[in-house]
């Protein structure tokens, strides 16, 4: 990695972080094909804690295994797991570039918690921003005279509680790696999905096919909490969190070489949207804390 010019090298691992996380949520979704949502949810943890814990051991982390149940990471993991249970039954039931779209409002919905909870002042200019992207997703989720559909109102959901996720991590400390926060979602989201699988799902016996795909899927989403962590350890986050949206490119991507997906005039504007105003949210954040910091 110190081949790689210190310059680039936090927005080319967020860049890798969000395409593993796009891996991930194809791999899981081909295997919705066959398989029931919450059921691949639990299948593709078993294989993300095989993966997930020789990293984390790896990495010398063995030692603070306890703060994975310290109460702030616990909160902050059951609003993932809330997140994650509304979206897998998204994905597997919308085209992923939609679902993947209209998840990037969580950013959007951080703003307005943060204003709401901590009093931080949001200004005429970011509301209208956080107004244009709500449009964009309202394109995206395209609702008809008969209302939007459950699984647009689903891929919502896993906004709103990611919002909500990422609102309760700002409190937890510094003191725990992020590293510790992701292995610890890994455990409590799969739990979440034990109890959600075996209280609403009939299991189905997976194929070879299934287990190939799901841990692949689990692989990759190691994959990209260690690049998503690494991203921010390496670069300052004004410059790194802008290439969170290569997310919805990605996505794009999939859908159309996977799936033969590609979004409609209006979805694809909607796309736009909301990746715009989340863009120009964060440079003006980090021109403001530019400002902060000289005065």
């Amino acid at each position: 990695m110190n081949a790689i010019p210190s310059a680039i090298r936090g927005p080319l691992f967020m860049v890798i972080a969000t395409g593993s996380y796009v891996v991930n949520d194809t791999l899981m979704k081909l295997a919705t094909a066959g398989l029931p949502p919450y059921e691949v949810l639990m299948l593709r943890g078993l294989w993300a804690a095989a993966f997930g814990f020789p990293m984390l051991f790896a990495l010398g982390y063995g030692r603070r295994l306890p703060l994975m149940f310290e109460g702030r990471v616990l909160t902050r993991n059951l609003l993932e797991t809330a997140a994650i249970l509304a979206y897998v039954v998204a994905l597997a039931n919308m085209p992923i570039a939609d679902s993947s779209a209209l998840g990037q409002l969580t950013p959007l919905l951080v703003l307005l918690g943060v204003s709401i909870l901590f009093r931080e002042r949001i200004g005429g200019l970011r509301m209208a921003l956080i107004g244009l992207g709500f449009a964009g997703a309202i394109m995206v989720a395209q609702p008809d005279m008969e209302g939007i559909s459950i699984f647009a109102l689903l891929a919502i959901a896993n906004a709103v509680f990611g919002a909500a996720r990422d609102v309760a991590g700002r409190r937890v400390g510094a003191e725990v790696p992020g590293m510790i926060v992701a292995i610890s979602a890994v455990v409590v989201v799969l739990i979440g999905a034990v109890i959600a699988h075996f209280s609403l799902e009939t299991t189905v016996m997976p194929e070879a096919s299934h287990l190939a795909l799901l841990a692949g899927a689990g692989f990759f989403l190691i994959f990209g909490h260690f690049f998503i962590f690494m991203a921010y350890r390496t670069g300052p986050t004004g410059v790194v969190a802008p290439f969170y949206y290569t997310f919805s490119v990605w996505a794009v991507i999939s859908g159309l070489v996977v799936f033969g997906e590609f979004p409609n005039a209006w979805a694809v504007i909607g796309i736009v949207l909301v990746i715009a105003s989340g863009l120009v949210i964060v440079m003006l954040d980090e021109r403001r804390r530019r400002l902060t910091v000289v005065a």
